[in-house]
């Protein structure tokens, strides 16, 4: 499929290139050429203004620059008209019989239309989630669940091998307390006496979830474990929480290749091994406190035993960065540093995190402790979720895992469906806050956009249940019958290969949320202008048509798999 923008930039190229060799433009430079549709439908499909960029450069008036530049255009089967307006545009309108075509080309590519190119032979991984397993998905952690998988999915459409891996930590105190928790229940379970810590401690998970696996655990192991301490307690309340956990994921269509676990760089020590090669490349120092400190820091490690602090200030940090606490344990910046290292010489050449708002400034320290490594750290991107708001009736729900009262993710998707939650949680700018509002989401009309979007996709599989009951095929029609209402479609859908490649290279995956409810808008419209089995419609007509719609069911079929979608039949 031709990807419109680019080749009208290469027209525009080649009629500069024409125009200088011509003389009538003299030597430049040709920059990038942006070609966008104009403010109004009226003025054409497509426009570039890089005539009035070229205007202060040359001296000429931008709209003689558009002229000739027009008039050096080379012939293209997809442009119908082309012309020069003033302040200085150039302005496009495609060809109808090449949109007609374009049915053809759509239905021939089928589900995987719009295939790109830009990541074939290189691999990408995408790490998301990556939630200890303390508790079921929560809303939070189910953003980034839907924005990474939406991601990998277009990263694959882009033409990357991409691998999607879970990052977890199944140790440290809230392993601890996890396990001290369910020891507690188990107990409980048993009928004997113990004592329930208050709601309101900290170091105690709430949650129904433990009560349900200590009476499992009780009726596996009767009696056997009351004397145990929290370690049998804590690999069972992890096991079964991410069973839970992974359940959880593919119920919205989300499969993890790869679950990583954050002991494994201690086991293998590669997280010493790090630390040692940051201290032979002279980026640690020992110190009470970081070095320039200022007299109140330095008055507080008096007496203190020596950190190994990370010369992050040196890569452009505004501080230097503890690795290894005068405890001798390390900080969470030095098995991150080794974890990446460990993803780099795994041979990716694109790394995607999906990380909480609180992550903002510690990626950026990973990144610094990667480039002293020797490392490239442009690798490692880093899209940032901001918060989940639920709303219910107009008012904010709470949620907190460790007393239980939350809204977890398995809630949503039984109060709803996993559709509507994962199009609810990608249909916003990641790095923007967002509202998830239960009262719209279990509404099964148009003011749902997940119930719009997939109905456009029910429309086009009801007209071919019908068309089969009549005997009726869409094969060998004469696609030139088809009229502008059909076209105005076509040529919104053209713009996905675009859509796919911006989504996928600024890693901004609700772009294609925001156009699967665009293209639904232009279809809903022509669904009911456009009838293909009306009494009163031609058979060749109406075999036109039927092509037509069967090229948009391939188009929202790829939009909705794109999502992690369903296309449903029937609604």
């Amino acid at each position: 499929m031709k990807r419109l923008p680019y080749e009208h930039a290469q027209l525009i190229t080649q009629a500069i290139q024409a125009a200088q060799q011509s003389g009538e433009l003299p030597a430049f430079e040709i920059p990038t050429i942006e070609i966008r549709p104009p403010k109004k439908a009226e003025q054409g499909d497509y426009a570039a203004a890089v005539a009035m960029q070229l205007a202060k450069t040359i001296g000429k008036n931008p709209f003689d620059v558009a002229s000739i530049i027009v008039k050096h255009l080379p012939k293209a089967d997809f442009t119908s008209e082309v012309e020069a307006i003033k302040p200085g545009f150039i302005n496009f309108r495609l060809s109808s019989a090449w949109l007609q075509t374009q049915v053809e080309n759509i239905i021939t590519e089928g589900e995987n239309v719009f295939a790109l190119d830009l990541g074939k032979g290189k691999r990408a991984q995408v790490e998301f989630v990556s939630a200890n397993p303390t508790g079921p998905l929560h809303v939070g952690r189910s953003r980034g669940a839907m924005v990474g998988d939406t991601i990998a999915r277009l990263l694959e459409a882009a033409g990357y091998t991409v691998e999607r891996e879970y990052y977890f930590n199944n140790a440290g105190v809230q392993m601890v307390n996890l396990g001290n928790s369910m020891r507690v229940r188990y107990l409980e379970a048993l009928g004997l006496p113990v004592q329930v810590p208050a709601e309101d401690d900290k170091t105690f998970y709430q949650g129904e979830y433990l009560k349900d696996f200590a009476k499992d655990l009780a009726a596996e192991q009767g009696d056997s474990l009351k004397d145990a301490d929290w370690k049998p307690f804590k690999e069972y309340a992890e096991t079964r929480m991410f069973e839970v956990i992974k359940q959880t994921l593919k119920r919205v269509n989300i499969q993890h290749d790869v679950f990583f676990n954050e002991n494994s760089l201690f086991e293998s020590e590669a997280v010493w091994e790090t630390l040692a090669a940051l201290e032979k490349a002279g980026h640690i120092y020992e110190s009470a406190a970081r070095e320039n400190a200022d007299e109140e820091e330095l008055a507080k490690s008096k007496n203190l035993p020596p950190a190994k602090w990370f010369r992050s200030s040196t890569f452009g940090d505004n501080e230097d960065r503890v690795v290894v606490k005068n405890d001798g344990i390390p900080t969470y910046t030095l098995p991150d540093i080794a974890y990446h290292v460990n993803k780099i010489k795994r041979g990716f050449d694109l790394l995607v995190n999906i990380l909480g708002a609180d992550h903002g400034a510690q990626y950026k320290v990973v990144q610094y402790g990667v480039q002293a490594l020797g490392y490239d750290p442009s690798v490692i991107n880093v899209v940032i979720i901001q918060l989940v708001r639920m709303i219910r009736d107009g008012v904010e729900m709470k949620m907190s895992t460790r007393r239980g009262d939350i809204e977890t993710l398995d809630d949503l998707i039984d109060q709803t469906s996993p559709d509507v939650v994962r199009y609810i949680l990608l249909a916003r700018s990641a790095d923007s806050h967002l509202n998830f509002d239960l009262d719209l989401a279990v509404k099964q009309s148009n003011d749902n956009p997940v119930y719009y979007i997939q109905n456009a996709y029910v429309r086009c599989a009801g007209i071919f249940r019908e068309a089969e009951s009549r005997g009726l095929t869409d094969e060998g029609a004469d696609i030139s019958l088809l009229g502008e209402a059909e076209l105005r479609f076509i040529r919104k859908a053209l713009e996905l290969g675009d859509i796919i490649e911006l989504s996928a290279t600024t890693l901004e995956p609700h772009r294609i949320a925001f156009y699967a409810h665009e293209l639904a808008s232009t279809f809903h419209p022509i669904y009911d202008e456009v009838r293909a089995l009306h009494g009163d419609v031609a058979p060749d007509l109406a075999k036109a048509r039927l092509r037509f719609y069967r090229a948009a069911q391939f188009i929202f079929k790829r939009l909705l798999t794109l999502m992690g979608m369903s296309a449903p039949e029937r609604m």
